[in-house]
């Protein structure tokens, strides 16, 4: 028996976007060549959408042949590495147990967690599980890092400059926390680096290691163009453009804008709430976000063309405290996405508008 840890390479769409592992056991005197896979779940669950929200997706172990498991990942134009485990007898029938066991339908399910408990951390610790001896993990991030730090290594290199800013958004300031030696590996890359100076005992953990599939990476060419910062920006000198002119008609305009506008910033902080309190993604919460994206502000969208003091009062606090979170953006203890402050700006500038002019 020989038991395998395979990497794969991150692939186009935002759910490979961080690669894919799985493990190998081919059996020679059964004739096996079986992969085992704890990335897997039902995309057709009528509740997918809901329960992915709500942080309550049930991933599952399955199995796959490795000649189609191959063949998929060759398809999609995707690199494979293959690690060959130095494992004894004894560790590796306890390894194919572990996994055979977990096939059942009473195990075979788990709540599935991006950062803590994902098809990678479960192969990191199944690996524990199975050995005699204990195993030395070794290091792989030689300065402090942040478990943001590492998501954005792969998103800026696929240029995902839009799903960084929604990952920014919704995540909370626990993950600008540093991770630890073990926490590293809950990414396939970062898996492969540490199993490779790893060991169990005395023993390193990987006795031979090649490709599988080999593939040439090309240079992903980044669109500033299409960037949300640059975006934001243009709209925003637009708007400040705008505001200049007099005309009645270019004050109805604004007038609808701004409720619009205001209303789209307070359904994100309501969003967000949500995330924070409503699900169980303990990475949504903590969220500094809230510091501009006050749900609030949906419901004054309504009170646009209020005359009440309250209403310009409101605006004033608006205008005064996103002003002051401009100047603290860069010290915070949770990274805000940079491409957010065009957006603030926006805010500090129209609530400015509303709060100290009768328009």
């Amino acid at each position: 028996m020989r038991i395998s840890l395979l990497t794969c390479s991150p692939g186009e769409e935002l759910y490979s976007t961080f690669g894919h592992s799985a493990i190998r056991v081919v059996d020679s005197v059964h004739k096996d060549d079986i992969v085992f896979n704890y990335g897997t779940f039902n995309f057709d669950d009528p509740n997918f959408y809901s329960e992915f929200t709500r942080g309550k997706l049930e991933y599952y172990l399955s199995t796959q042949d490795f000649p189609q498991f191959k063949a998929d990942y060759i398809f999609e134009k995707r690199g494979m590495t293959e690690q060959v485990l130095n494992l004894t007898c004894t560790e590796k029938q306890r390894m194919y147990a572990l996994l055979k066991n977990n096939l059942e339908d009473n195990n075979k399910y788990y709540k599935y967690d991006f950062l803590f408990d994902n098809c990678t951390t479960r192969l990191r610790d199944l690996l524990e599980k199975a050995s005699d001896s204990a195993v030395h993990f070794g290091i792989v991030v030689k300065q402090k890092a942040t478990f943001r730090k590492l998501i954005y290594e792969y998103l800026d290199r696929n240029d995902k400059q839009w799903s960084k800013l929604g990952i920014d958004m919704l995540l909370g300031a626990r993950l600008d926390r540093v991770m630890n030696e073990k926490e590293v590996m809950f990414l396939p890359d970062y898996l492969m680096k540490s199993f490779d100076s790893s060991t169990i005992g005395n023993k390193p953990v990987v006795a031979e290691k090649t490709k599988a599939i080999t593939v040439e990476e090309g240079v992903e060419k980044k669109n500033f163009i299409t960037s949300p910062l640059f975006i934001f920006s243009v709209l925003v000198i637009i708007v400040m453009a705008l505001t200049t002119l007099k005309s009645e008609r270019m004050v109805w305009y604004l007038k609808f804008f701004d409720s619009l506008f205001f209303f789209l910033v307070g359904a994100m902080g309501i969003l967000m709430l949500f995330m924070w309190f409503g699900t169980e993604h303990i990475m949504c919460k903590d969220n500094l976000n809230l510091l501009w994206a006050w749900p609030t502000h949906a419901v004054f969208a309504f009170y646009m063309n209020s005359k009440k003091r309250w209403r310009s009062n409101y605006f004033k606090a608006t205008a005064v405290v996103n002003s002051v979170l401009l100047l603290l953006w860069f010290i915070l203890p949770q990274h805000l996405n940079t491409a957010l402050i065009p957006i603030v700006l926006m805010i500090v500038f129209r609530s400015a508008v509303r709060g100290y002019k009768r328009i």
